[in-house]
């Protein structure tokens, strides 16, 4: 479904990434590991086109991807919900919701989606007048997943959704984010708890130093001794 094939990728004079190359398959949960600085964030901003690759190519569902402004990316079915969660904090949650459906197929069906959104995430619906800036971080972060999930994506990409959150909660987001899979939608995830990734992925790749060094099914990987001492201290 989506192919990221082989990407260098610079801030100004600074690389960050070298020779990234993996692929997402329809329909799994796949699951980029690593230390912060090793490159995950900024592998997500280059598919949305956020940053754009000196060399390498990006590819979904046989598209190119790489050349492409990021309002188009969100078109062709990629949404990215940020690390920080990025909303609008003066707008009200229903016109944070409403700023995910700008374009084409989600325009036309918002009013059916945002019942959807709603039926996830009561929450929301009793707090739909209210500004988003005044919400706690569970529910901002409901706010960005509901965000995201009004673009009506074929693919969903989370940066670090369990970041700031109560223990409480960590396992509400993971269980979301199960369920939006269930319902047909792949997802690519970062994300620092290792030990729960792996555990729910299909397949996980390990960047270090923004460059690949393993991948395997999460269970091979959770086996790996390296990745046994740096990532889950056994």
């Amino acid at each position: 479904m989506l192919k990221v094939n082989g990407i260098n990728v610079f801030y100004e004079d600074l690389q960050v990434l070298w020779e990234v190359s993996f692929e997402v398959k329809e329909k799994e949960i796949l699951v980029l590991v690593g230390a912060n600085g090793a490159g995950k964030s900024t592998t997500l901003k280059t598919i949305s086109s956020l940053l754009t690759p000196k060399t390498g190519t990006i590819e979904f569902n046989g598209i190119r991807l790489d050349q492409l402004p990021p309002n188009k990316i969100i078109g062709h079915g990629i949404v990215h919900v940020p690390e920080g969660r990025r909303l609008f904090p003066e707008m009200s949650v229903e016109e944070n919701l409403i700023m995910g459906s700008l374009y084409g197929e989600a325009k036309t069906q918002r009013n059916e989606t945002i019942e959807y959104v709603y039926s996830l995430f009561p929450r929301l619906q009793e707090r739909r007048k209210q500004m988003s800036g005044t919400l706690s971080g569970g529910e901002q972060q409901m706010l960005a997943v509901g965000r995201g999930l009004m673009s009506r994506p074929k693919l969903m990409m989370f940066d670090e959704p369990s970041l700031g959150l109560a223990p409480i909660l960590v396992q509400d987001i993971f269980d979301l984010i199960k369920k939006i899979n269930q319902e047909g939608v792949t997802i690519l995830l970062v994300e620092q708890n290792v030990t729960q990734t792996l555990a729910m992925c299909d397949r996980a790749y390990v960047l270090e130093n923004g460059r690949n060094v393993l991948q395997g099914t999460g269970q091979e990987l959770m086996a790996n001794d390296h990745v046994k001492e740096v990532y889950l201290g056994i």
